[in-house]
């Protein structure tokens, strides 16, 4: 074994008490030595030398008595691993008294759980004394060793089973006492497994432990007269797992991606049946199996109190979404179950959960697990989340189409309510997907690109899905909002040149590429030119999130009262993050544009100035189904509110890129000091931003970029013909 060393133990035994006798008769020659040295008024340098001597032989000796105590409690409960050599026999012991520790612990709370798995109630309370000690490697993988990866599959059953029986019996009060340790003691297993199966850990298994828990997850198991699988039970451990450590990839490569194929060949032909009308009406819904907390009608009592069921979901959960639980806590893990295509199959793992296992998901209406795995696997930068995203976007934008068509007036109608209901709860992964990857919707729009297999078309009706849902739509106008700020961004300042390009985080070459006018030096021409391209380009992406949102609600004759307040608290964010003047440049301020996108709750620092749309708009929640009249009058107040999005933005470029440098702003109400500075936006009041807003309008040259970002942005014939809609100019589409 490695990190161990082999000891007799009678010789070690006479070591350890020859080293203490010793430490203690140089303790009494060294208190002599100086007495005597003292006396003769001599130098006791010699005696304090060895006083140092004997407090390290003192020190020795008291770390060879506590390995005597941990040897012989090694013993005592035979944790010790032995060998016989010719020299005699030895008893290998771990090098570091933290790994011994470890090495009984570890052991003896493994032979808890094996007492508890077989029913010892007295083991069960003596297990969660070690719950703590999963920190520890050595105690992990003792732990894990000591169980195996029977133990860890019998041990959640026998809980289980416990728990239900005192139920049976209306004992209340052991319910409750159960329930708390069955929390306690799952979360513990969860963390000893992250960590023993995760190769990165110095607690891992190795792969036969991997395999193992293959082996027993399908296996069968019997505790009293109940069967369940293997798998019913270890999903108890995942959905109680609280994401620290993570699940490896490893894991979900050998155990999670061997649990989405066991449970597809248990219930494919049950799911083949029920999609036909008479097995529809014989088999009924498409079921999945549900762990052993659901079949044995315990619901959540065996999760942790943060992982109580929703309202509305039912008190079950199924084994595949609890892997999902699991998963969702790693990238790496969730990549590790998405992008694999099983052996034999004709889709992908992610196709398979939108498409063929969905109606399995939909049943138990417990679609967090789910949701929450899709949104951390397609939203990094890497390029596996790109390829998921770009998979997610083209398997959903096809099974919703069939969903709508073009209305009578010419608006966006669904036709097929349960298509539509069907894939409602992806409407919010699939916003973070495409938030995540913003620039494509340039690309597609702009360039005539494709992102994966993902065409314009595609994106449109991902779209309608995805701005479905106030989150989506939010996290989407949040996105864009980042993407123009950093297309703002990338024009250069007035009086850029050869000679400061470097010092500005330019190139010669950039010089030449900005000067559009050919004189030497990027000047307020050319930036106002650069500007206005960026301008118009950005508008498209918006014009297809805000008229798709349009189209939608009036598709589904409402307007969710929440939509409003999410424009209040975009605009609000939105005021926070503009540079303030004469700091460091917008490019340290748009970092991550294209990753995670999240409130950062702005409104404190935006103090008064933010903009008055934000008030405005925030009293328009409809506090009943409105008409299609009031949808419209609202969902036209919404598109102002991006347009004043863009003002702030634009206008701040224009500041920032030097373009109102040269503008007269002396006797202004938002500027400070002489000579007259503006004020840095959360110093301004409401009515001072509201002013330099029109001065940056009529003075500095804002309304034309204002002119070209409102005709691109309420130019809707294109998402009109994305989408098959024909809406006469009368309707209110805002042309």
């Amino acid at each position: 074994m490695s990190d161990f060393s082999g000891v007799k133990q009678p010789e070690f035994d006479t070591m350890t008490s020859k080293h203490t006798q010793t430490a203690s008769q140089l303790q009494e020659l060294a208190q002599a030595l100086h007495k005597e040295l003292q006396s003769a008024g001599l130098d006791a340098a010699p005696a304090a030398r060895l006083r140092q001597l004997a407090g390290r032989v003192t020190t020795q000796a008291e770390d060879l008595r506590r390995r005597q105590k941990l040897v012989h409690e090694l013993q005592r409960q035979k944790v010790t691993f032995g060998r016989s050599t010719p020299k005699g026999s030895f008893l290998e012991v771990p090098d570091s008294l933290e790994a011994a520790q470890g090495l009984l612990d570890g052991t003896l709370a493994g032979r808890a759980a094996l007492k508890a798995a077989d029913g010892d109630r007295m083991a069960l309370g003596e297990l969660e004394k070690y719950a703590s000690r999963t920190g520890d490697p050595e105690f992990v993988k003792s732990f894990l060793r000591t169980l195996g990866a029977l133990g860890v599959t019998r041990l959640p059953g026998a809980l289980a089973m416990e728990l239900r029986d005192a139920r049976r019996r209306q004992d209340t009060e052991g319910v409750t006492r159960l329930s708390r340790q069955g929390q306690k003691v799952l979360g513990m297993l969860s963390t000893a497994l992250a960590k023993g199966t995760d190769p990165k850990s110095p607690a891992y298994m190795g792969a036969d432990f991997l395999k193992g828990l293959v082996k027993e997850g399908r296996a069968e198991h019997k505790a009293g007269d109940t069967k369940y699988s293997g798998y019913q039970a270890q999903a108890l451990i995942w959905r109680a797992h609280d994401g620290k450590p993570p699940f490896s990839k490893e894991f979900m490569e050998v155990v999670g991606r061997d649990v989405i194929v066991y449970e597809h060949e248990q219930r494919k032909d049950q799911w083949a049946a029920a999609k036909d009308p008479l097995g529809r009406y014989v088999k009924g819904k498409q079921l999945p199996i549900i762990d052993l907390a659901g079949a044995l009608g315990l619901g959540t009592m065996l999760r942790p109190g943060a992982q109580m069921a929703s309202p509305g979901v039912k008190n079950q959960s199924s084994v595949v979404e609890d892997l999902f639980h699991a998963a969702k806590s790693n990238r790496e893990a969730s990549h590790a179950l998405l992008n694999h295509t099983p052996a034999g199959w004709k889709e992908s793992v992610l196709d398979y959960l939108l498409t063929t296992r969905w109606g399995a998901s939909r049943y138990l209406n417990d679609h967090k697990p789910i949701s929450d795995m899709l949104t951390i696997a397609t939203t990094g930068q890497d390029a596996t989340s790109k390829k998921l995203a770009a998979e997610m976007i083209k398997v959903l934008s096809d099974e919703v189409r069939g969903a709508f068509g073009k209305a009578g007036d010419g608006n966006l109608e669904i036709r097929n309510r349960e298509i539509f209901d069907r894939y409602a709860p992806l409407s919010y992964p699939l916003g973070r997907a495409i938030s995540a990857n913003i620039d494509q919707l340039s690309r597609l729009y702009l360039n005539h690109a494709t992102f994966g297999k993902v065409a314009a078309k595609d994106m449109a009706y991902a779209l309608v899905l995805a701005t479905s849902s106030n989150a989506g739509f939010e996290a989407l106008v949040r996105a864009q909002t980042e993407h123009m700020r950093a297309a703002l961004n990338s024009v250069p300042p007035v009086g850029l040149n050869a000679s400061n390009a470097e010092r500005l985080g330019f190139t010669k070459a950039d010089v030449k590429r900005f000067d559009l006018n050919g004189n030497g030096t990027v000047d307020k021409a050319d930036v106002t030119d650069l500007l206005t391209d960026r301008t118009v380009e950005e508008a498209r992406p918006f014009n297809h999130i805000v008229e798709t949102r349009r189209q939608v609600l009036i598709a589904q004759g409402l307007d969710d009262k929440k939509a409003d307040e999410a424009l209040k608290s975009m605009v609000g964010n939105a005021i926070g993050l503009l540079p303030v003047p004469g700091a460091k440049r917008v490019g340290e301020f748009a970092t991550g544009a294209f990753g995670e996108l999240v409130s950062k709750g702005y409104d404190k620092l935006a103090g008064v100035a933010y903009d008055e749309v934000a008030k405005h708009v925030a009293h328009q929640m409809s506090q009943h189904r409105p008409g299609l009249d009031e949808t419209h009058r609202t969902l036209a107040e919404n598109r102002l509110a991006v347009e004043r999005l863009a003002e702030q933005m634009l206008a701040t470029a224009m500041l920032d890129k030097g373009v109102l440098d040269e503008v007269p702003r002396k006797g202004q109400i938002f500027t400070a000091g002489k000579p007259p500075m503006i004020k840095s936006f959360t110093e301004m009041s409401s009515q001072e931003y509201s002013e330099f807003l029109r001065w940056a309008r009529d003075k500095g040259g804002s309304s034309g970029l204002l002119d070209r970002f409102g005709g691109t942005f309420r130019r809707t014939s294109e998402v009109d013909d994305y989408l098959g809609l024909q809406i006469p100019s009368s309707s209110g589409s805002g042309r």
